[in-house]
């Protein structure tokens, strides 16, 4: 059975944080995209630890209207770290207009991945006014099986969560202290309606343990998460370039 030591683990990711940005940004906070949800909490957690709460800027994105906007609060409120809200909706709505207009079929997929993307541009506007380092905080399960936008939330110019499964994230949110209700949140992408397990045809605590332990009772998900895994590896390889060898 793995064991995982959730202190030694989460001391080790916040000295990483500040030896990171001791290297990359000394006086530079870090610019978090705060959806309410346990990765972007527990990041912004593990950031306060490390720098400071006057070192990490939140930044929350609704698209217009948010049903959990309240828990995004939440998180902003409870670390007591500054924030602002930025409405992308009108970002969204022109760019879908536009092609619309272009004569441009928009497919489920693109309109689905369009507002991610929005929210980088946006994360990066703000870190650059305020001179920061965008965050980036997808975790292992969901980088595994490519649940993440390109360009979008895989993103950033640091994570401290890319080596973590979902289970490892939950048990470090627990012991920073962050409220469990967040922690515990049901995952969902905010975007298509459906939680991250519904659109990925299993659970993260069977994918968790597939990652960790190899282990897994059911060869019609073992090959459907092989399937994603192999199909989304691109996603964590840096862009392919042609080299002349000159």
């Amino acid at each position: 059975m793995y064991n995982f030591n959730a202190e030694k683990i989460m001391n080790e990711c916040v000295s990483w944080i500040r030896d990171w940005f001791s290297v990359n940004g000394p006086d530079s906070p870090a610019v978090i995209g705060i959806s309410g949800g346990k990765d972007s909490t527990v990041t912004a957690g593990l950031c306060v630890k490390a720098l400071g709460k006057d070192r990490v800027i939140g930044v929350l994105m609704p698209n217009g209207v948010q049903a959990d906007i309240d828990d995004s609060l939440k998180v902003v409120k409870h670390l007591d770290i500054r924030y602002f809200t930025i409405d992308i909706s009108g970002a969204v709505s022109s760019i879908l207009k536009e092609l619309d207009d272009k004569g441009v079929k928009i497919t489920d997929q693109s309109r689905i991945n369009l507002p991610p993307r929005i929210r980088m541009s946006t994360l990066y506007a703000v870190s650059q006014c305020h001179n920061g380092r965008v965050a980036n905080t997808c975790n292992l399960s969901e980088d595994w099986v490519g649940y993440s936008t390109r360009y979008g939330d895989s993103a950033g110019d640091f994570s401290p969560l890319s080596h973590l499964t979902v289970a490892e994230v939950k048990q470090i949110g627990r012991l920073i202290g962050l409220p469990v209700e967040l922690v515990d949140k049901v995952p969902s992408d905010g975007l298509c309606g459906k939680t991250d397990e519904d659109n990925l045809g299993f659970t993260y605590a069977v994918l968790d343990r597939y990652i960790r332990e190899g282990i897994i009772d059911d060869p019609e998900v073992k090959a459907l998460i092989d399937r994603k895994h192999e199909q989304n590896l691109f996603k964590l390889k840096l862009m392919p370039s042609f080299d002349p060898g000159i």
